[in-house]
């Protein structure tokens, strides 16, 4: 079983990003488009899951949603990769003051309350897509950095890189073409981890109703579901149901990642 969860993991990923991808050919309705259907439960004849309560169908915004959901998602987990292996790889190299610096400054991202600052950052600054971006990314790269001057410090005195020094190599030089491509295993793992929570936290924030209102993403139907709880349980089910597949399997897929890639755990196998 333990061999299956990294394809397992990959091929629901691949089916969700397909399915993202071909929204706007394979969704039945723009999501959107309103009507005189209010509240068909699904399986009801031109509406599979169902609408909500002004008459869009739940089918057609899930699709949308996926869309704007792994958008931000892998968008602010890639941004944090790569604050985060940049912080953690000037940390790890240099040391001394800089290394002092760069972790005091991580530490303090670390220790605040993730949702809680960005519920304050976006009701403050706006909503939108991108800014939603930018605010997941700044709150989720210090744990990457940390691991990343982690791995940074067990390298920066290996061979290849004194042979670099020796051979007249910069220090940015010998970051990005020695040190870091030998580093990247637990950004990789980290990153695939911050995609859930990245999905996860904006689901959340279009749910209090702070997501970018001209789009459609599964918090965002959760937000206008809440109401409707009793009458209506498919406007919830389904995005529900659609954020929990993809976290628990980008979470199945960090922890896979993490067994593939680190060479303790291989070693005890």
């Amino acid at each position: 079983m333990t061999r299956l969860r990294t394809p397992l993991a990959l091929g629901i990923i691949a089916l969700f990003v397909l399915l993202a991808l071909l929204a706007p050919v394979i969704a039945p309705y723009d999501p959107f488009q309103g009507g005189q259907d209010a509240l068909k439960p699904p399986l009801s004849p031109g509406h599979l899951l169902g609408t909500n309560h002004i008459g869009q169908d739940i089918l057609s915004q899930l699709l949308h949603g996926a869309r704007v959901s792994l958008a931000v998602g892998v968008s602010a987990a890639l941004s944090a990769a790569l604050i985060g292996a940049l912080v953690g790889s000037l940390a790890g190299f240099f040391g001394g003051w800089v290394d002092g610096v760069l972790m005091r400054v991580s530490e303090f991202f670390q220790v605040l309350p993730r949702f809680v600052l960005a519920l304050v950052i976006v009701a403050f600054f706006g909503s939108g897509t991108l800014k939603l971006i930018v605010v997941l990314a700044l709150l989720s790269w210090p744990q990457t950095a940390r691991l990343a001057r982690a791995q940074i410090l067990s390298l920066r005195e290996a061979t290849f890189v004194d042979a670099g020094r020796l051979s007249g190599m910069k220090p940015l030089q010998l970051i990005t073409r020695e040190i870091l491509p030998n580093a990247l295993a637990p950004v990789v793992i980290a990153g695939s981890l911050d995609i859930a929570s990245a999905i996860l936290l904006e689901a959340s924030l279009s749910f209090f109703g702070l997501g970018d209102p001209n789009t459609v993403s599964w918090g965002f139907m959760l937000n206008f579901a809440q109401a409707y709880l009793r009458q209506a349980w498919w406007m919830a089910l389904f995005p529900g149901m659609a954020i929990s597949i993809v976290v628990l399997t980008f979470n199945i897929l960090g922890d896979a990642l993490n067994d593939a890639l680190n060479p303790r755990l291989r070693e005890t196998v």
